[in-house]
């Protein structure tokens, strides 16, 4: 995420905030029309800070997109690109400070786990403390901005409650914009989902904080002048209240059963609480306001639009790909080291990018639970029914069958129930029904880059696959700028190598690849010294883990233009590639992509 906008939102927030603070603070006395035109210019500054921010994200994403076409195309048949290896010093300062930079020295994905079944999350990067203390700040600032708590609480209370209680609802449209997977601004501002989920997973405190602000000042104001116990009867004796307080109720509970240690503990039920909560939300808000016509309705139909078309748009996907010409079955086989390995036959062409991911349902498994994978692999073949030939363009679609790989690490709940009932079958290996809903993603190409860097550890590997394919073929086909991939994976044991060999295989026959492809395979767990040894000089197994430092150091000496690095794979592993690409800012130009789902 870009560091000028995001930066500069506090100051911008704060500076014009202070230009209306005088209008607010006579809101009271001026009675409850002004304080309503007070209450909504605030939450639609909120909104415009927002639109703001994402107009200068989207300025960033054209102008370093428009930096990479031009570095890609200028590099299609130089094989030095020697201007493009160079490093700006502002450039590699404020990647390494900024851009990159997470909040103290190291640490941002890896998780910090009290124990094996208590996770208590992963630290933000210093570019979204930033957004996220000023988001948060100005929020704090707007819900008391020139209300005078010295006069009689029946007029400050009043202020303060209508104030938190519209805040809250127009929050409402950047939280559930952002949960969506269809999300627009996903490929406007060139952002990752798992960013989007953050941002998300904060927003939905904020309302939570704000509704429960909104409903505690109701009590207070109440019990002022008639009691508690009346304050608290009162809120059954009305549906208005109840509405209201079944929609508090739900954000308190979602922000308690979303943090980290909840969700990470029992994540399948987490998810179908969190979407029964949602709903009961938005039902509670839409009686608690609309029957009395406030204004602040006209923010939450946004919020009903917007999560009927990320529903909507998630159904027409799965019914797309999945239903007719045989699509949605799967071979899913039993692989070493608790995982599988899922090949889903489409029933239309699916036009596959690396770094895509999509989610799999499985029915059978797990009704209708869906979780996101990295696509590994994606193949068409020919698949004629009949004797009938194609007359069309149409015809020819139909008789294209794509399948699309997946490997799925066995875990707890949907992963741990597929591998075992795959491993009680004959082989290894069953067939069954699964939808597959994408794809999405695929932002991160790297083509215009000279020299290219894979990282992966584990499971990451599928990320890795599919832009060493893409970046052979086009080497091969002059449509690169790329003379350099090398691939570096760490796994457990030599048997995970089971988990990519008929693909690897494919990829090691291409033409080229031995004048641009360089594998390195790190074993941190070897049983014997047998296990390790390396086929050829450009593929190469190791024992125990890799150095990072060393490995890119020895890269950049022989750098070719511009070069990408990416990580796919532990927390750990990603934050040393993340600290290694920073460190090395000042030796060369260098750009760092993680890959990663935060959930």
């Amino acid at each position: 995420m870009s560091a000028q906008p995001q930066g500069n939102a506090p100051a911008v927030a704060h500076g014009a905030a202070g230009g209306i603070a005088a209008r607010a603070g006579g809101a009271a006395a001026e009675g409850p029309d002004e304080a309503a035109i007070i209450n909504d210019m605030l939450s639609g500054y909120l909104l415009l800070v927002l639109g703001c921010i994402s107009t200068a994200l989207v300025i960033w994403r054209l102008s370093t997109g428009l930096s990479r076409y031009i570095r890609h195309v200028s590099c299609l048949t130089n094989d030095t690109q020697t201007y493009f290896a160079r490093a700006g010093s502002k450039w590699s300062w404020f990647k390494k400070n900024v851009q990159y930079s997470p909040i103290f020295s190291k640490r941002h994905n890896r998780e910090f786990q009290l124990s094996s079944a208590i996770n208590v999350g992963t630290l933000p990067t210093r570019l979204q403390l930033v957004f996220l203390l000023g988001y948060f700040s100005t929020n704090v600032a707007f819900c008391v901005m020139g209300i005078d708590f010295s006069k009689p609480v029946g007029a400050s209370a009043t202020v303060f409650i209508n104030r938190t209680g519209t805040l809250a609802v127009a929050n409402m449209i950047p939280l559930f914009l952002m949960a969506g997977r269809n999300n627009p601004l996903l490929y406007l501002l060139g952002i990752s989902f798992d960013t989007f989920n953050l941002l998300h997973r904060w927003l939905g405190r904020i309302v939570a904080l704000e509704a429960l602000a909104h409903t505690l000042g109701y009590l207070y104001r109440t019990a002022a002048t008639k009691g508690w116990s009346v304050a608290f009867e009162g809120i059954f004796k009305s549906d208005f209240l109840i509405y209201g307080f079944v929609a508090t109720a739900s954000f308190v509970v979602i922000a308690i059963q979303a943090s980290s240690v909840f969700r990470h503990a029992f994540y399948e039920i987490f998810k179908i609480l969190h979407i029964c909560l949602a709903i009961a939300s938005v039902v509670g808000l839409y009686y608690h306001l609309g029957p009395k016509g406030f204004p602040q309705i006209k923010y939450l139909y946004p919020v009903m639009v917007l999560w009927a078309f990320d529903r909507t748009a998630r159904f027409l996907r799965v019914a797309y790909y999945n239903f007719g010409s045989g699509g949605g079955k799967a071979l899913v086989e039993a692989l070493p080291g608790g995982s599988t390995r899922v090949t889903v036959t489409m029933a239309r062409p699916w036009f596959f990018k690396p770094s895509q991911h999509a989610y799999l349902y499985f029915p059978s498994v797990s009704l209708w639970q869906s979780h996101p994978f990295s696509v590994a692999w994606s193949e068409e073949a020919d698949s004629p029914s009949g004797e009938k030939l194609p007359v069309d363009r149409r015809d020819i679609l139909a008789m294209k069958k794509t399948t699309v790989s997946f490997i799925l690490r066995g875990r707890t709940g949907m992963t741990g129930n597929l591998y075992e009932k795959a491993a009680s079958c004959i082989d290894g290996k069953m067939v069954t029904r699964c939808l597959v809903e994408g794809p999405y993603g695929g932002m991160h190409q790297m083509h215009s880059y000279g020299t290219v860097m894979l990282f992966a550890g584990g499971v990451g590997i599928t990320q890795a696959v599919p832009h060493v394919r893409d970046l052979v073929i086009a080497y091969s086909n002059g449509m690169a700028a790329t003379r350099k991939v090398i691939l570096v994976w760490t796994i457990q044991s030599p048997e995970h190598l089971e988990w990519i060999r008929p693909w690897m295989t494919e990829v090691l026959g291409m033409e080229k690849r031995r004048e641009v492809l360089r594998i390195m395979l790190f074993v941190s767990r070897p049983r014997s010294t047998k296990e390790i040894h390396s086929p050829s000089s450009t593929v190469q197994m190791f024992p125990g883990r890799p150095n990072i430092d060393t490995l890119l150091a020895r890269e950049m000496e022989d750098q070719v233009g511009h070069m990408g690095v990416s990580v796919c794979g532990p927390g750990a592993l990603s934050d040393e590639v993340r600290r290694a690409v920073r460190n090395k800012q000042y030796n060369g130009a260098i750009d760092f992509v993680e890959e990663a789902f935060s959930w």
